[in-house]
C-alpha cells in the first residue's frame, strides 16, 4: 500500500486522466451490500446519536472504496441511529496522510481507515502492526496476533498515548510491484527508482541497489507515465486497474507460486478513531462497532480477492506479464530482512514487545519460519 510510512502515500488516483476511471465501482458497492448484522437495539438514551465523519486512504471509484463507503453508510440502520458513520475518500478533509492521523487525533475528524503501515515516523511499532518482509504471510496468522494472542490490547495501549482508539484490523490483500521492464530475480532491481513503502520495507530493498521513491498514491500513475520512477509497489490488481497502471508498465513481480508479495504479503488496513469519540459511545455500542468492523474485514477481504481474479484476467489481456521471484530470491531476501526486524524493534519499547509477540510465534514449530540459527548474533 502506499509509500506507507508517515510522509508517503494516501491510496490515490489523479483527476486528470479519465481513463482511469473505468472501475468496478458498480460491482464494489452491490457486494458491500451484502455486508449484513441485525440491527443494533438503541438505548433510549443514546437515541439522538452520534455522528462520526471517517476518512479513507482509498480514492474515490476505486473497488476499495466503494466497500468502504457502503460499510459506512450501512451502519446508521444497523444501530438503530446511534451512530452514523459519514464516509470520506482520501485527502477529502485531510490533504496527506501526516494531517490525517492529525486531524483525526485532534478530532476534526472522528475515524480514519487507513493503511496501519502508514505511522513508522509517528508510532514506530507500527511497522510491525501489519506485514512486513518475511514475517507473518497468511491472512489467518494476523487475525491470530490480533484475536488470539494479544495484540489487540497491545495496539490499543500504543494508540491510546496518541489520543486514538484502534478499533480493529481490516483484511485488505498482498502488495504487488507494476514494472516498466521485467523483474526476474533480485539481481534485476540494481538500478531501479522503485515507489515504495517507508519503514522496513525500502530499507530491505536498498540493500538489492533499489532507490526507494516516497509518493502519495495519486502520484503514482504521472510518476510511471513520466519515467520519474521505474517500478511502484501498491496494492493488489482489482484496485491497481482501477488507477490504471495497465497504461504505464508491462510486467508485475510477485514472489513464487502461493506467495504474491515476500515484502507485504497481508496488507492490513484499520479503523482508528478518537479517543474522545470512542468514549461517547456507550458500552454496548462499543461492542457493536468492534463487531461490525469484525465483519467487514472478513467481507472486505473476500470481496477484493473475488475482483482480483477479474483484474488479473483484465492485466493480461492488456499485455500485462507476470514475473515471479524464486525460492533462492526469497532465501536471499529473508537474510537482508533479519537484521531490519531487530533494528526497528529496538527503536522504542513499544516496537520491541510487539516484535517479540511475533518472534515467539514464527519461532513455534507450528509456524516454523525462523529458527535460532537464523537468529544468530541477534538482539533485542
Amino acid at each position: 500500500m502506499e509509500t506507507k510510512d508517515k510522509s508517503d502515500q494516501t491510496a490515490g488516483v489523479t483527476e486528470a486522466v479519465p481513463a482511469r476511471r473505468q472501475f468496478l465501482k458498480a460491482t464494489a458497492v452491490a457486494g458491500a451490500a451484502a455486508v449484513v448484522s441485525a440491527p443494533f437495539i438503541s438505548n433510549a438514551h443514546a437515541a439522538a446519536g452520534q455522528t462520526w465523519k471517517v476518512q479513507s486512504v482509498w480514492d474515490a471509484g476505486t473497488t476499495g472504496y466503494g466497500l468502504f463507503e457502503a460499510w459506512a453508510k450501512s451502519i446508521r440502520e444497523k444501530s438503530g441511529g446511534e451512530l452514523t458513520i459519514l464516509p470520506f475518500s482520501a485527502k477529502a478533509v485531510a490533504a496527506d496522510n501526516n494531517s490525517l492521523f492529525d486531524a483525526v487525533k485532534s478530532g476534526v475528524l472522528q475515524g480514519m481507515n487507513p493503511f496501519t503501515l502508514y505511522w513508522p515516523g509517528k508510532i514506530p511499532a507500527s511497522v510491525f502492526l501489519s506485514s512486513y518482509p518475511m514475517g507473518p504471510d497468511q491472512p489467518a496468522q494476523w487475525d491470530t496476533l490480533y484475536y488470539g494472542l494479544g495484540m489487540l490490547e497491545m495496539t490499543r495501549q500504543i494508540y491510546a498515548k496518541h489520543n486514538l482508539f484502534y478499533v480493529g484490523p481490516i483484511q485488505h490483500d498482498a502488495n504487488i510491484i507494476h514494472s516498466k521492464k521485467p523483474v526476474n530475480s533480485l539481481d534485476d532491481l540494481k538500478g531501479m527508482k522503485i515507489r515504495l513503502p517507508g519503514g522496513m520495507v525500502a530499507e530491505v530493498f536498498q540493500q538489492f541497489g533499489v532507490s526507494p521513491i516516497a509518493l502519495p498514491g495519486s502520484d503514482i500513475f504521472p510518476a510511471l507515465e513520466k519515467g520519474t520512477i521505474d517500478a511502484a509497489d501498491y496494492v493488489g490488481p482489482a484496485v491497481n486497474y482501477d488507477l490504471g497502471f495497465q497504461q504505464v508498465t508491462k510486467y508485475i513481480l510477485m514472489g513464487p507460486p502461493g506467495l504474491m508479495s515476500v515484502y507485504q504479503p497481508v496488507d492490513l488496513m484499520d479503523l482508528t478513531v478518537n479517543m474522545g469519540a470512542w468514549k461517547r459511545l456507550s458500552k454496548k455500542m462499543q461492542r457493536f462497532v468492534e463487531e461490525q468492523v469484525a465483519t467487514y474485514s472478513l467481507h472486505h477481504y473476500v470481496t477484493i480477492q473475488k475482483a482480483n481474479l477479474v483484474a488479473m484476467d483484465k492485466f493480461l489481456k492488456a499485455g500485462t506479464t507476470v514475473t515471479r521471484l524464486g525460492e533462492a530470491d526469497v532465501a536471499r531476501f529473508r537474510r537482508a530482512a533479519i537484521p531490519v526486524w531487530f533494528n526497528w524493534a529496538r527503536k522504542d519499547a513499544d516496537a520491541a514487545r510487539v516484535f517479540k509477540l511475533h518472534l515467539d510465534y514464527m519461532k513455534n514449530d507450528i509456524m516454523g519460519y525462523v529458527s535460532n540459527s537464523d537468529l544468530k548474533g541477534m538482539k533485542l
